[in-house]
């Protein structure tokens, strides 16, 4: 039977994107095909795409049933979500048996390795679309598994999380090409004949790739790596974090539709949940059929990874201690409402939010005047307390605590220092049992030894720690210090001296560190966009990989050359 998505219907509809992704990576503009608001979906929008009301309906449809993807090797059934707002979600997963489901996912590797870097790139974005049209469905998955607020899992779990996938897709696709499927190869030999070879270079799979999830972010950390690995030829097994595995669970049932629909083996993509307290990352880790592996999560099951899953290509992000430098600035009200935005999107629980405000205890020089470190720390949280003084507004930014554990966090960072901005708890009234806090601000000295070792850990949550330095010079040292030992996903600083700029530059330069500088407006530290900015560097400790780059993508293939004699 012919594929009912064939490769000249699949070019069709996705070759005009991928040039664009193609495009964007190279000019590094602004650019996403997949639409940031909610009403560009369903009627009148895109097409096939579903409304707010049916995506609220499709998500409600699935809750306290079995999804069955097909898999092979299923041996029971796991499940046990729990949504940070409250509700159970009572879905349950198909458990594999490992020796059966291996085998049959690389049974369909050489059909998918041959089917060339063009027809990869262009299922993937195929499987991209579908997922793009049910974008309102996904948004509530991913808001019930990480309690982010609806507006940001809309975006971020939703078309943010779709553009890094396909970025990824384009990547992958210009590494491929880059060497040439074929050559006619002539060596002069003088007055003798030359030498003539024929010459095929395929891009060659690594082996089965493993995506192990997290918990905040299921879909805009998971998408990189699945696409990368996926349009490189490889199969993929996805193992989401056991409280967040609906949204991974559609995407791989999204992604076995489209691959059959293709034509090739839906067990290219699995899925592997596992039961209460199996961790089974560790064991799949060291599988000798798992050669490549994404990880986002802890530092320490990070280091763990690189260190014993030997025999696979190993892509971790881990744990960072996020900085700001705070020395002057010519927009003191811009430079507050950045800060206190960064502090309280997603109440802190996010890679890349600014955990230390390094201040000279002298204070900064603003527009508004010379500002001492007290005042500017209470500005601060005069900001914080005012962007987030409405409780409907306050719960549209913050969401919910992922789990117990940052909630603990939260509250033991109160003992810790000065309290300047106190956290509290906001009432939500949709949704009683989520556990909703605004950020708590800490003061702390960088003179002081017992203060080193809070400020210089990661504190995963909503805490920020305003640390007194003795001037400009020690606050730059303190970063370079903080991101060489510990890591930093995202450095900022605060500058209206030119030498202060190049001295914070050269660090983020030196340390590999991403850097932004002077943020008053409405782009923020803890936001990065697809096809332009690099999500981490793969050169400091948060993160050995960076997305998305060449490096990211390049390592998930070899090339594998066949000489034959002309």
């Amino acid at each position: 039977m012919a594929a009912e998505l064939s490769p000249q219907l699949l070019s069709e509809k996705h070759r005009p994107t991928l040039d664009q992704a193609l495009d964007a990576i190279r000019t590094r503009a602004y650019w996403s095909p997949h639409p940031e608001h909610p009403k560009a979906y369903g009627e009148g929008g895109a097409p096939g795409s579903l409304s707010a009301a049916e995506g609220k309906a499709a998500f409600d449809a699935v809750l306290n049933t079995r999804l069955d993807l097909g898999q092979p090797g299923t041996d029971g059934w796991t499940g046990g979500e729990v949504s940070p707002y409250g509700p159970e979600l009572g879905v349950e997963y198909p458990h594999a048996d490992l020796d059966v489901l291996l085998p049959a996912m690389r049974a369909g590797m050489p059909a998918w390795r041959a089917a060339g870097p063009e027809t990869r790139a262009l299922v993937c974005l195929e499987i991209l679309a579908r997922i793009s049209a049910r974008t309102h469905e996904f948004a509530h998955a991913v808001m019930h598994t990480s309690g982010q607020a609806f507006m940001m899992a809309f975006q971020a779990g939703g078309p943010h999380a779709q553009d890094r996938g396909l970025e990824a897709v384009a990547y992958a696709y210009e590494e491929q090409i880059r060497t040439p499927r074929s050559a006619d190869w002539s060596k002069p030999q003088g007055k003798r004949d030359p030498l003539r070879l024929q010459k095929s270079f395929t891009a060659a799979p690594r082996g089965i790739s493993l995506l192990i999830g997290c918990n905040t972010f299921p879909t805009w950390n998971g998408y990189p790596g699945l696409f990368a690995s996926l349009a490189t030829g490889n199969p993929v097994l996805v193992k989401p974090h056991p409280r967040a595995v609906l949204p991974l669970a559609l995407t791989v049932q999204l992604a076995r539709e489209v691959l059959a629909e293709a034509g090739f083996d839906p067990d290219l993509v699995a899925l592997a949940a596992e039961r209460p307290g199996e961790g089974i990352a560790k064991t799949l880790a060291v599988r000798p059929e798992i050669r490549i592996i994404d990880y986002t999560g802890s530092t320490a099951f990070g280091d763990w990874l690189e260190t014993n899953a030997r025999q696979a290509q190993v892509y971790t992000e881990k744990a960072g201690v996020n900085t700001i430098v705070l020395d002057s600035t010519d927009d003191y009200r811009g430079m507050l409402s950045n800060l206190a935005f960064s502090l309280s999107l997603y109440s802190g629980q996010m890679c890349t939010t600014p955990q230390n405000l390094l201040i000279p205890r002298d204070g900064i020089t603003t527009d508004a005047g010379d500002k001492t470190y007290d005042e500017v720390v209470a500005d601060i949280a005069a900001a914080v307390t005012g962007l987030l003084g409405d409780d409907a507004r306050a719960n549209a930014l913050l969401g919910a605590l992922v789990n117990p554990d940052v909630k603990a966090r939260l509250e033991a960072a109160a003992d810790l220092g000065e309290v300047a901005l106190p956290s509290r708890e906001v009432a939500n009234p949709e949704f009683p049992d989520a556990v909703v806090r605004t950020p708590v601000v800490v003061k702390l000295d960088a003179t002081k030894p017992d203060d080193e070792e809070h400020y210089l850990s990661e504190c995963f949550g909503p805490v920020a720690f305003a640390v007194a330095v003795d001037s400009t010079a020690d606050a730059v040292e303190l970063l370079r210090r903080t991101v060489r030992d510990r890591g930093a996903m995202t450095v900022g600083a605060y500058t209206t001296s030119p030498e202060v700029e190049r001295a914070v530059e050269d660090v983020c330069l030196d340390e590999s560190a991403q850097l932004s500088l002077n943020l008053t407006g409405g782009v923020y530290v803890n936001q990065t966009a697809a096809f332009s900015d690099f999500h981490g560097s793969g050169g400091n400790p948060a993160a050995n990989a960076a997305l998305c780059d060449g490096a990211f993508v390049s390592n998930r293939f070899r090339m594998v050359e066949v000489r034959r004699q002309a």
